[in-house]
């Protein structure tokens, strides 16, 4: 029975993995498309916007192969080396995600106020065209479109990974909302107005460093063992507490591994149940935890008497 579970489990682990996989590399393929696009039209369509736009497009190529090599790492059961399994390097490729996102921000922060600046200085910077506009439209429904699937898809696997990739598909459609109205205001108001072309692009990127930030300050508490949040806390507490004869649930402590909980706790009950009557009633609490939250979460579950404490 538990060599059968286990086959369910791995077989389970592997159509996880190659769904994520699928989709990633959907949003390649759009990434690879527009990367291309953006690159042509930045040079025709003489925007620097546009330009930068495309190297945030590049970074989302770049981290799709991130997320779809750490995904195989991570989709690893359990072996003698690691445990608890290799959920950990799905945090790290979130937390790689965040960093190129920080990265594309600071880039673009860069190139947009040495426009700016030349622009105030007296310098003409180049006005960009229509070509340089449809595409940044054509970004925007590409890529907002590439992101309501992905995190869709990321929220009902429970893959942080995917969840991480998806927000770096959104924050390419910001990026080109703010390109987009750079290079129109540029194009209906004329050559005095180029310098919106910049400002555009520097605006978004202050979105880029907000969604960069919450991952990396996420993946750095799952990989620094932060315990998961109060709410969740409660709910291993009122599920355990479901098992009959249960007295108390103390000493709780839970960190997060990829996307598997590991809950592990003190029990007090009757002390004197047999400890095959113990043993029953810690199978109830797993199966119970295991169905509210995965089968895949580890739980440690350590036994007191009630009645010993009751006299203390």
């Amino acid at each position: 029975m538990l060599k059968n579970s286990t086959i369910m489990e791995d077989e389970s682990l592997e159509t996880r993995r190659k769904k994520i996989v699928r989709l990633t590399l959907m949003g390649s393929f759009v990434n690879a498309f527009l990367i291309v696009l953006k690159i042509t039209t930045a040079i025709f369509g003489r925007s620097s916007a546009m330009l930068a736009d495309a190297v945030h497009s590049i970074s989302d190529f770049l981290t799709d192969f991130i997320v779809i090599i750490m995904m195989r790492i991570s989709s690893k059961p359990s072996d003698k080396d690691h445990s608890y399994g290799h959920g950990k390097y799905e945090t790290l490729a979130t937390t790689i995600i965040g960093l190129l996102l920080f990265l594309v921000g600071a880039g673009i922060v860069w190139s947009s106020s040495k426009n700016i600046i030349r622009f105030f200085q007296g310098h003409a910077i180049t006005s960009p065209n229509l070509l340089a506009f449809i595409a940044a439209i054509t970004s925007i429904l590409l890529k907002e479109l590439t992101y309501q699937i992905t995190i869709r898809k990321g929220k009902s696997l429970k893959s942080k990974a995917l969840e991480a990739n998806a927000w770096h598909h959104r924050s390419d459609a910001l990026s080109s909302i703010g390109t987009a109205i750079g290079i129109g205001g540029a194009i209906l108001l004329g050559e005095k107005w180029a310098v919106l072309d910049p400002i555009a692009a520097l605006i978004v990127s202050f979105f880029i460093f907000k969604v960069s930030i919450q991952l990396i300050k996420s993946s750095i508490n799952e990989l620094l063992e932060f315990r998961l949040p109060e709410n969740i806390e409660k709910q291993i507490i009122e599920t355990s507490e479901m098992v009959d004869g249960v007295k108390d649930i103390h000493n709780l402590k839970t960190r997060q591994i990829g996307n598997t909980y590991a809950i592990s706790m003190h029990v007090r009950m009757d002390g004197k149940l047999s400890l095959e009557e113990a043993h029953e009633k810690a199978t109830d609490i797993e199966n119970l935890l295991k169905k509210e939250f995965g089968e895949r979460t580890f739980i440690d579950i350590h036994f007191e008497p009630w009645k010993i404490n009751e006299e203390k």
